[in-house]
């Protein structure tokens, strides 16, 4: 067995290239965006170090049941992510660089302020891109040694998939200040309404849709299953939303009434990312569905 730092230059080379290529796909609105750049110049340090915490988790827990080699142990797992985090801030130092956002007119501070904040939803979009856009290999399968064929009935760890999907969605529109201005403007009866369709729209994608992976990854056998997921979905969505919301500063002197509105206006797009997330964020998903006999 071959694992996965026992690779040839050409192999790491070319997952390197689908890392770039994925975390510039992912996160590229975001390194345009206005609002990201002043976040980061503005954040205080003990918050960003709880982001770059959070999101080393969170590449854990992709790179754990869902990364590119079946055959990775936990130290490798761990090197992965450190990796895809490094790869992460190099990108976003490189593009804030040529977009003149980072240079000799801001401080070494704001500097690294802001490559962090923009880096590590690059880190995510790394990940998840390094494992994605690859062409199926016999020795790159999911998730890490003893998950077996990545767990399709693993609860924990669809959850952590789905929280990786919401999180790239919202992160993409969070920071923005058309949230604030919907959250204004929006009534509490129609706040239900959003929460309504997210709901429907989680459901649709699972069940309805017929997306990649949803026969082997939504569970239909049992209607307890789908309202289980369908809810989990949301809640990683909910979850995802207010957690980038307060790293962009959103929530902090926000209404307790006008932080919910935030958080559920942002929940539509997090719960696309959650449910979709969960079945496309799959390795393999299609290949292992087509080779099931009928």
């Amino acid at each position: 067995m071959r694992f996965s730092h026992e690779r040839s230059i050409p192999q790491s080379l070319r997952e390197y290239g689908r890392g770039i290529a994925g975390g510039l796909i992912f996160s590229l609105p975001l390194l345009y965006t206005m609002e990201i750049w002043e976040a980061g110049l503005v954040m205080h340090p003990a918050r960003m170090i709880w982001y770059v915490a959070l999101t080393f988790c969170l590449l854990m827990l992709y790179n754990r049941y869902a990364g590119l080699r079946r055959d990775a142990t936990f130290r490798e797992v761990v090197i992965d992510s450190v990796e895809e985090m490094g790869i992460g801030l190099l990108l976003s130092a490189g593009v804030m660089f040529l977009l003149m956002r980072v240079g000799t007119h801001l401080s070494l501070e704001e500097i690294v302020s802001r490559v962090v904040m923009e880096g590590m939803t690059v880190a995510i979009g790394v990940s998840v891109g390094t494992a994605q856009l690859g062409t199926t290999e016999a020795d790159d399968a999911c998730g890490m040694a003893g998950d077996g064929r990545g767990g399709e009935n693993d609860y924990l760890g669809q959850t952590a998939i789905a929280l990786c999907g919401a999180v790239l969605f919202a992160a993409n529109i969070a920071p923005t200040d058309e949230v604030g201005v919907l959250a204004r403007e929006i009534s509490p009866w129609r706040l239900l309404l959003i929460m309504g369709v997210s709901l429907m729209m989680g459901m649709g994608v699972l069940y309805f849709a017929e997306f990649r992976g949803s026969q082997r990854y939504a569970d239909r056998a049992k209607k307890s299953h789908a309202i289980r997921d369908v809810l989990t979905a949301y809640a990683m969505a909910l979850l995802a939303a207010g957690g980038v919301l307060y790293f962009f500063g959103r929530l902090e002197t926000a209404a307790p009434i006008y932080s919910i509105a935030q958080i559920v206006v942002v929940g539509v797009p997090a719960m696309l990312g959650a449910s979709a997330g969960r079945l496309l964020l799959q390795p393999d998903a299609d290949n292992n569905e087509d080779a099931t006999p009928s």
